[in-house]
């Protein structure tokens, strides 16, 4: 059972690493756009390499039992190529969601009960979807590629010449 792509214990730790990412990611995201005068792609890229960051440590730590591994180094460099691929499915995956559901079904806005923030409720459920595709890629690929060896690192070494 540990051998197979969907057991348990390491789809719920992965869920639970992932959910601490895509928070990290709304809210560095949301505090971009809300502080800033940056565009909501913008905003989505720089909240997507902050939760980067936290979701390298923790998915090492308590995912796939990678953190006694000695291949620190072709993981990070794995983890990074999954990354750019899960950043494209985010950002652009947001985006075009956004732009669609303007276009069919207008601007939904809601305001915070004893506030007077409003939440764009287009751009919260379109960034939602575009991570819930980019986490079913970065579990298979995480887990099939980033944290097993799989003679890439070495083929790609080879490659470059280092």
């Amino acid at each position: 059972m540990p051998d197979q792509l969907f057991n348990r214990r390491d789809l719920i730790a992965y869920f639970i690493v992932a959910a601490t990412g895509a928070l990290s990611n709304l809210l560095v995201a949301t505090i971009l756009q809300e502080w800033f005068t940056i565009t909501y792609k913008s905003a989505l890229f720089l909240g997507y390499w902050f939760s980067f960051l936290v979701g390298y440590f923790l998915t090492r730590l308590f995912a796939f039992n990678a953190r006694n591994t000695t291949q620190s180094r072709r993981q990070i460099v794995k983890f990074i190529l999954v990354s750019i691929l899960s950043c494209l499915i985010t950002v652009y995956g947001s985006a075009i969601l956004f732009d669609i559901s303007k276009q069919w079904i207008g601007i939904l806005t809601f305001t915070i009960p004893f506030s007077v923030k409003e939440v764009n409720l287009n751009k919260l459920f379109s960034q939602i979807a575009a991570m819930g595709a980019s986490f079913l890629s970065n579990y298979v690929l995480h887990k099939q590629f980033t944290f097993r060896d799989t003679g890439f690192y070495d083929r790609l070494k080879k490659l470059l010449g280092i």
